[in-house]
């Protein structure tokens, strides 16, 4: 499951007002990423505006769920503000920085992969070359050896 929007909202007449936000939209296209973003936001005060105070919602939107959760405790939505003690930031924050690692794994695995690959293919042109040498060297050694 991927994080992408962390807000917090103030339950405010006749709206909800955001008081803090972070996005995560880097897996969306370059053009689609202000849309997204915006989208979310609104999202989020639409849905805060419209759940009773004291209650938790989830809304689902094809694979996209939303959790809601209005009058949240002040001492959580402090430390949210500061983004260190929500275990999903946490938890979400530490298999990016996995997938960085894999994927520079994977890059370095791939360029030694080219590197042996050309290695297997210079061996082959060697091995061909050795056995024409072989056949040249045999024939004029075989005339040779006749006088």
């Amino acid at each position: 499951m991927k994080l992408y929007s962390l807000s917090v909202c103030t339950k405010a007449r006749p709206k909800a007002v955001l008081l803090k936000a972070a996005y995560d939209v880097s897996s969306f296209s370059f053009f689609q990423r202000s849309s997204v973003q915006e989208f979310m936001t609104f999202t989020s005060q639409l849905i805060v505006e419209r759940s009773a105070k004291g209650s938790r919602a989830s809304v689902k939107e094809q694979e996209y769920l939303c959790h809601v959760y209005v009058e949240y405790p002040s001492r959580v939505a402090f430390t949210l503000l500061e983004r260190e003690a929500d275990p999903m930031s946490k938890v979400q924050a530490e298999l990016d920085e996995t997938k960085i690692i894999l994927h520079n794994t994977m890059e370095s695995l791939l360029e030694r992969g080219e590197k042996l690959d050309d290695l297997v293919s210079k061996s082959e042109v060697l091995g061909t070359q050795s056995k024409a040498f072989y056949k040249t060297a045999r024939k004029q050694n075989s005339c040779c050896a006749v006088m």
